[in-house]
């Protein structure tokens, strides 16, 4: 039995290998045909990025059953934190303008920075959950979601503008090019989500979220437990926001409201609660769906033959959508994935039901 298990994890990490392999060459081929400018492109980059904050998003939510609301913050810090470490030194001067130059008078390479990014974002984390995480449920979102307005109140205070620029951009800094980099990123950045969730800790982290008072009595501690999940869940939403700086090229504290926080939600929410890859495809979904797919419907002059539609006017898409995420919520109440995982052996289950169920059908028709 426990062969045949070993064989089975062997073949879907084989078969997981392959497919990303096989993604990746995909993508390198895209790249090189279409013209970059091209909104596939665009899509796929934030698309990653957003999967990332969202995996991270559901650690906490869906895997460990505490209700933040403060990633949008956690993402500005590891924005901000990138940013403001990767501008050239020369370039300086010409960000900050008003500001003497700023305080910071180095530049670090970019993957030293990345990881910054999500180290400060962690310490900042371990910092605001020592008193909130105590609180539960709604009490807990209502503190996060604070603590993210208050930081972002202070990023754009003019102060501390010899650090964060005050209320101006953060610019001139290292950006990517390839569409291949925030996808090898994120994908990194979700597998160790993944052995994470796989581990002791994630199993404990899963107690938890089902009953407080059984996983203390089994012995988990529950503080200790908490904290270590609302700081990993900000490390890597750090360093997704450092990616979405990369990706925007420009940076700006007004950017992170708490109506990002509320999309990344909604991302896991339509993926799945406690499902790592419904919140990657719900992630894709969202970002081509709000960005790509129905930005026709924004188009007053919209024509079929000599019929004009009538209704189309700009935000029109975003009535659509939301109609279609009303849709979503009701008919897949769990999510489009629920609590289950996109697999190999969850593929070849459903392969053979429907094969069963064809058959059934032919003999019952005979």
């Amino acid at each position: 039995m426990t062969l045949a298990l070993n064989r089975t994890k062997t073949t879907e990490y084989a078969f997981g290998a392959v497919l990303a392999a096989l993604f990746f060459i995909s993508l390198a081929v895209l790249e090189n045909v279409l013209p970059r400018t091209s909104m596939l492109f665009t899509v796929l980059k934030k698309g990653a990025i957003y999967a990332l904050v969202a995996v991270s998003m559901n650690l906490l939510n869906g895997f460990t059953g505490l209700f933040s609301l403060g990633q949008a913050g956690f993402m500005m810090i590891g924005a901000y934190v990138y940013s403001v470490c990767t501008i050239p030194v020369s370039l300086r001067g010409a960000v900050y303008q008003y500001f003497d130059g700023g305080l910071i008078q180095f530049c670090l390479p970019y993957p030293i920075a990345l990881i910054l990014a999500g180290v400060v974002a962690a310490l900042f984390a371990f910092l605001i959950g020592l008193p909130v995480l105590h609180l539960k449920s709604d009490y807990l979102a209502i503190a996060t979601l604070g603590f993210a307005e208050i930081l972002r109140a202070l990023f754009q205070w003019d102060k501390l503008g010899f650090l964060t620029n005050g209320s101006n951009l953060l610019r001139k800094y290292t950006v990517f090019r390839s569409v291949l980099f925030p996808f090898a990123v994120s994908g990194i950045c979700i597998a160790l989500i993944v052995m994470l969730v796989r581990s002791t800790y994630g199993r404990a982290f899963k107690a938890i979220r089902d009953d407080e008072v059984a996983a203390e009595a089994m012995g988990i501690n529950l503080a200790h437990h908490k904290q270590l999940a609302f700081t990993i869940s900000s490390f890597f939403a750090g360093i997704s926001g450092a990616l979405l700086a990369m990706f925007q090229t420009t940076i700006q504290a007004s950017q992170f409201k708490s109506a990002m926080t509320y999309e990344i939600l909604l991302i896991v929410v339509i993926g799945g609660i406690g499902s790592i890859s419904g919140s990657c495809i719900a992630s894709f979904l969202f970002i081509a769906c709000s960005e790509w797919w129905l930005r026709f419907l924004d188009s007053s002059d919209l024509f079929i033959g000599a019929f004009q539609i009538p209704l189309l006017r700009p935000g029109f898409r975003k009535v659509v959508f939301s109609v279609a995420i009303m849709a979503i919520v009701l008919f897949y109440q769990k999510g489009i994935m629920g609590e289950h995982e996109l697999s190999l052996s969850g593929i070849l289950r459903q392969l053979r039901s429907a094969k069963q169920k064809i058959s059934m059908k032919r003999s019952a028709a005979k």
